[in-house]
């Protein structure tokens, strides 16, 4: 099946807000995300189960543009695009709060670069954050196997500095002291709900 993608988001071309991937090898972008995203999706289904909360993964958006019909009872999709995400990946309920998170993965060791966050998202996500709702961006560090979580009242004088032409990413020593450390564990691997706590119910939040 042919798979298109929208303009900004093609490996190698610009994104939503005009600036060029780098070519590097400091960052991977074939498979960038896949690990957090099977570890938070095990935490998610762990905390369903056992009643601690309801939160899901938001299905990519896909746009069907041809269908073929090999038989008169089968259809099969030969064409489709790839749709930029209106909204963040993660949402759901807990503690009787809204919860809506992004999930991000990088390998460069320096710094966190917002080539992957659309503008559209974090407007989202800042209109969940006025509204009352827990809103967070988890970012994993690969080389480091570290992973943090980064609330976005503390993510978004970052964002208003990189739209007023400022750095075009968060240094990794700045993730490190304005987030919450993600420990690894075994059921879930990763309880990012324990953060949450600390941060926004022990705060009287």
């Amino acid at each position: 099946m042919l798979m298109k993608y929208p303009k900004g988001a093609k490996p190698g071309g610009q994104n939503a807000a005009g600036i060029r991937r780098r070519k590097d090898k400091e960052v991977r972008y074939g498979s960038r995300g896949m690990t957090l995203e099977k570890d938070l999706d095990f935490a998610n289904s762990f905390y369903l189960e056992h009643g601690r909360a309801v939160i899901h993964k938001k299905p990519t958006p896909v746009q069907i543009v041809n269908v073929d019909y090999p038989s008169r009872n089968k259809a099969k999709i030969s064409e489709a695009y790839f749709k930029v995400p209106s909204t963040s990946d993660y949402n759901g309920l807990y503690k009787g709060k809204y919860i809506d998170f992004e999930a991000k993965e990088t390998r460069n060791e320096t710094r966190f670069p917002f080539i992957n966050i659309h503008e559209h998202q974090v407007q989202h996500m800042h209109q969940c954050y006025m509204h009352g709702g827990i809103v967070f961006i988890i970012i994993k560090f690969s080389l480091y196997d570290e992973t943090y979580l980064l609330p976005f009242e503390k993510f978004l004088p970052y964002w208003e500095r990189f739209l007023n032409d400022g750095r075009k990413s968060i240094r990794y020593t700045d993730i490190k002291e304005d987030s919450l450390s993600l420990k690894t564990g075994i059921n879930p691997r990763i309880d990012y709900l324990a953060a949450v706590d600390e941060f926004y119910f022990e705060n009287g939040e």
